[in-house]
């Protein structure tokens, strides 16, 4: 048992635990743990970082609240230990994103508390870099100049951050060296460059190895096998017209507006000079699934739905081909930008109180806790709070952005009103301005407050003479 405290004590040593109290008794804390971590793991003591003992614990109550799902994390009712309720696979809940934080909302009843608990799961390196295909067959005029480059496939890892692809590596061969173009967002892109002028007489073919390794110690690795076929003539690529592309679109675009024309020229004659344009080999399928290319004309128009929450810049690589008998490419990338519009209407979540409010509660007692939150950006997602007028009720913002707590004004009487029904209202400062709103229904219970009143002060009443013993005289 001894030796179960102290590894307990020990993983609450090792977290990261930021505290930060506000009003209404609501506080929010922070933990890490590795993902793929035993079940029963402990992660934190949330009894300790509030400053309850057992007892008050076991009196409260303490649950966790994830959504509809089950969630990731437990807490155990006697001594408030936080640990891992199930596998937990980063990859699975965050993707590659940068930082994964899983929110939980730890409440306790009598007097309702709601206290943020925000589990950071850090990635390990359960992934090796893989390439779409284990071979690429691309074709190089031997009228290539040294320096020319080709675009390769880039290999994918599933871990982010620095346990993602951080390198590349090419087999030895006096032809081809390596350059590697770092996009960020653990994104990096091969390319092949010509060091040295190719001779179809002499070699008709070349075989290279590709090799990608992550950053993690040891390093994983992942190998595609490139095929380089050299031919003759077309020894023009064709030329873009401008050395970057950028444009600015705005998210409620219709389906068919035009975003931009992109153009280049090839020097050569006949078809070796007319030029078609396609997307790029490592074009996500989800940009193609809202923009269309014309291969003649060059023109990129929408084809889908865009939305700026999801996605506000892309990254477009775009190929200009010519239709020699063996095809010389160009490949540019286009940068769009995708502007916000005010497309989300706020969205409302209360805590109310659990019970019946007393009709004696003091002025200032917690009845719900309003949290308010808007998708959009900047003045799209300023949101506002307000309730109904002329209730004995009071809506204060917290120190947390976008928190309120509905409070009590005065005191209470059951005897003028035994139930209230507050609309909860949320605004943007959007223009044109997008709101919503949600009912809450307090009842509110009876104190022993009022005597008993006599319907009349003093009763005065005749009684005849000659009554007969037992006759009622009064009520």
């Amino acid at each position: 048992m001894e030796q179960r405290e102290r590894s307990r004590t020990k993983w609450i040593t090792y977290a990261t635990l930021l505290i930060s109290f506000w009003t209404c008794a609501k506080g929010q804390f922070r933990y890490s743990v590795n993902e793929e971590v035993q079940e029963g793991t402990v992660v934190g003591n949330i009894a300790k970082d509030l400053g309850l003992d057992k007892a008050t614990l076991k009196e409260r109550g303490v649950r966790i609240v994830y959504g509809s799902t089950e969630p990731p994390f437990t807490v155990n009712q006697h001594d408030g230990f936080l640990f891992v309720n199930r596998k937990i696979d980063r990859e699975e809940i965050c993707d590659r994103s940068k930082v994964c934080v899983i929110d939980l909302k730890t409440v306790l009843q009598n007097p309702l508390e709601i206290h943020h608990v925000s589990v950071e799961i850090l990635d390990v390196n359960d992934h090796a870099p893989s390439f779409p295909e284990n071979k690429s067959t691309m074709v190089i005029s031997e009228s290539a100049l040294p320096g020319a480059k080709f675009l390769l496939k880039n290999a994918h890892d599933a871990d982010s951050g620095l346990l993602s692809v951080q390198q590349y590596k090419l087999s030895p061969n006096e032809h081809f060296r390596l350059e590697v173009k770092d996009r960020g967002e653990d994104r990096k892109t091969p390319n092949l460059v010509l060091e040295k002028s190719l001779d179809r007489e002499s070699v008709k073919s070349h075989v290279l190895l590709l090799t990608a390794l992550d950053g993690g110690k040891p390093a994983k690795s992942g190998n595609m096998t490139i095929i380089v076929n050299v031919s003759d003539v077309n020894d023009n690529p064709p030329v873009f017209s401008q050395e970057s592309y950028s444009v600015f679109l705005k998210e409620n675009s219709p389906i068919g507006t035009t975003v931009i024309q992109i153009n280049a020229t090839d020097l050569d004659e006949g078809s070796n000079g007319e030029v078609v344009y396609s997307f790029g080999k490592d074009v996500d399928p989800r940009v193609r699934d809202v923009f269309n290319l014309n291969p003649v004309t060059g023109i990129i128009y929408v084809a889908g739905a865009l939305d700026f929450e999801e996605t506000a810049r892309l990254e477009i690589d775009i190929e200009a081909s010519d239709k020699g008998a063996v095809a010389m490419k160009t490949d540019k990338t286009i940068i769009i930008i995708i502007i916000d519009v005010n497309d989300n209407e706020p969205e409302i979540e209360v805590t109310s109180f659990s019970h019946a409010l007393p009709e004696d509660s003091k002025p200032g007692t917690t009845v719900a806790l309003i949290s308010v939150t808007d998708s959009d950006s900047g003045l799209n997602g300023k949101v506002i709070c307000s309730i109904n007028k002329d209730l004995p009720f009071l809506l204060t913002p917290s120190l947390q952005k976008n928190m309120y707590s509905l409070v009590t004004k005065h005191m209470l009487d059951r005897e003028q009103q035994s139930q209230y029904n507050i609309i909860i209202f949320a605004k943007d400062a959007g223009e044109p301005s997008l709101s919503s709103e949600k009912n809450i229904e307090i009842i509110i219970s009876d104190v022993n407050d009022n005597r008993p009143v006599f319907s009349q002060s003093p009763y005065s009443l005749y009684i005849p003479e000659n009554n007969s013993p037992g006759e009622k005289i009064f009520s």
